[in-house]
């Protein structure tokens, strides 16, 4: 005990402020907004689909649900499957595994199973004929031909079978955690079936990863031989901000859409899925996008590489750690609520370094109303080396002396 009010007594000042350092941390501060919002009243509930299984409006940035209804019932999705296949595709393209100029052939089963002679939609490329992999593809994306998926599928994976295969490892990737593919053009089959919510995420991802492809989706007609068609997205004509993506058709699934539009900065994807026609999936749709549009807005509220607080370190060189984020911070919030926003930081109480630059420490959150409406990994902006030996001794001796 002599020891420890001996000590004391030497260290007053320096405890003190020791301590003082191992306050807390206030919030962080949020990137100001534009302009000060005036006064709003409460958002007004989401023009719901009139008729639907499913639906969601979902904020491109940031991949928050602005509105939905049994966004994860696992659902027939028809030809939106073809949305996976051109992922897939873009994607092989991407790696190597083959070339937009590629000669793809349409087989004989592609024909049979997908061409003029079935019920579903054709894009038309003669059987036993080859055309550039490019035109197949916006045989599959504008006149949403079955035969095109197959095609596609068989001259990427050798068989629609290990397609199907590339799909789900994919979807996997995206994020897609109740979606199960079995073919590339989404006729009905058991085991086949996506939800409202994994095809927003595959509808944002396309937009992200693949925008050259994802272009196709906008072209209002493609023309194969003497066979011209229009694109089915009705949404194409109606306003120039929409750009897809894909429409679908079955008994089993109704009239599905999934659409996206882009006005200023701001993107949003919305499904709807099990419509009673075309008119009425896209009516639905639009009115969706026109409320998300209207009521929302996405900010950037921090970047990476800046501080957004900064912590006490034990037994490093530096005596604190700057924390941020890894990726820049965006969040949807309903107009005019910007300000409302509530961050908070929470980090272990005792740090103790080193520290690398990159390296995760907390979690930032940010709340509204008492919900989390975006989260994040808070991780040291800059590297805190280790102390000394007569640092680390001391810093240990204070370590002690607080855990009494």
């Amino acid at each position: 005990m002599k020891f420890r009010f001996a000590a004391a007594a030497m260290a007053t000042t320096l405890f003190v402020g020791m301590v003082s350092a191992q306050t807390p941390q206030p919030a962080p501060q949020p990137v100001p907004a534009p302009a000060a919002a005036p006064a709003t009243v409460a958002t007004p509930p989401a023009p719901a689909p009139s008729v639907s299984k499913a639906w969601i409006l979902m904020d491109y940035a940031t991949g928050q649900v602005l509105a939905g209804e049994n966004v994860h019932q696992q659902l027939a999705p028809a030809s939106i499957t073809k949305v996976m296949t051109s992922y897939v595709v873009a994607a092989e393209v991407k790696n190597g595994k083959v070339r937009s100029d590629d000669q793809v052939m349409m087989s004989e089963r592609a024909w049979r199973e997908g061409g003029a002679g079935t019920d579903g939609s054709y894009s038309g490329f003669p059987v036993n004929q080859t055309a550039r992999l490019e035109d197949m593809e916006k045989g599959m994306a504008v006149q949403s031909g079955n035969d095109a998926a197959i095609a596609l599928a068989e001259h990427v994976a050798g068989s629609e079978e290990a397609f199907a295969s590339l799909m789900n490892s994919y979807a996997a990737k995206i994020g897609m955690k109740d979606s199960h593919f079995v073919n590339a053009h989404g006729l009905s089959a058991p085991g086949h079936h996506t939800t409202a919510y994994d095809l927003a995420l595959l509808g944002r991802a396309m937009v992200r990863d693949y925008p050259e492809t994802y272009a196709y989706n906008k072209i209002k007609e493609f023309t194969v031989g003497n066979i011209k068609q229009p694109n089915r997205n009705q949404l194409l004509w109606r306003d120039q901000s929409v750009d897809g993506i894909k429409t679908g058709h079955t008994s089993e699934a109704g009239y599905c859409l999934m659409s996206s539009a882009q006005r200023g900065d701001q993107r949003l994807v919305a499904v709807v899925l099990g419509g009673s026609s075309e008119k009425q999936r896209a009516d639905d749709s639009m009115a969706l996008l026109n409320w998300g549009f209207r009521f929302f807005e996405t900010h950037r509220m921090y970047e990476p590489g800046k501080a957004v607080a900064e912590h006490k370190v034990w037994k490093g060189k530096a005596p604190t750690v700057q924390l941020g984020v890894a990726q820049p911070l965006l969040v949807s919030v309903p107009r005019g609520r910007y300000n409302d926003l509530k961050p908070s930081i929470d980090v272990p109480k005792t740090l103790e370094a080193p520290f690398t630059a990159g390296q995760p420490i907390g979690t930032l959150k940010v709340m509204l109303d008492g919900k989390v409406v975006a989260e994040a990994p808070l991780v040291a902006v800059a590297a805190v080396e280790e102390a000394g030996f007569f640092k680390r001794l001391w810093d240990s001796f204070w370590m002690w002396w607080e855990s009494e």
